[in-house]
């Protein structure tokens, strides 16, 4: 489980493009984790513009953005097309990471199972988790000024 002041745990998953991305490879870098429900529902899409439209507070402070989701590759690569997106969609499709990050529901909406929570993870150039919010409800949008907070108090 992802912890504040813990080592956030590594992982290496397929983004929207077909590349693996691992954590460990971002060391250097600060990294901002945001899991989230489905590609194409409404509030994960206002989430995910939100990153869109306000990228330079981002790439400004040597930010990356990861968004996580069950999603397929296919999926994500559609969504980031349509919406435009300028960072990394990753496939957590196995489910494994969002359980490692404790951030799923086991069962969901519509007896659905594995479904990703809302949730946000910033983690420092050594690769400590700095803020972790993970949402109970799917409806809400993660804290961004607490993640940018976060982000501008790293080195």
């Amino acid at each position: 489980m992802a912890s504040v002041g813990q080592p956030a745990p590594d992982f290496i998953l397929f983004d929207s493009a077909k590349n693996q991305i691992g954590l460990n490879n971002l060391r250097g870098k600060k990294v901002v984790l945001l899991f989230y429900p489905f590609a194409f529902s409404s509030t994960c899409t206002k989430e995910l513009c939100y990153v869109r439209d306000n990228m330079s507070l981002f790439n400004n402070i040597d930010a990356e953005v990861l968004g996580i989701s069950v999603d397929s590759l296919y999926t994500l690569a559609r969504f980031k097309e349509e919406q435009g997106f300028q960072f990394t969609l990753l496939s957590d499709f196995n489910k494994e990471v969002s359980r490692l990050y404790n951030a799923i529901y086991e069962e969901w909406n519509y007896n659905m199972k594995g479904v990703s929570k809302r949730a946000s993870f910033v983690i420092d150039r050594q690769g400590t988790v700095q803020y972790a919010q993970v949402l109970e409800k799917a409806g809400d949008l993660p804290d961004f000024d607490a993640i940018q907070a976060s982000l501008n108090a790293i080195n």
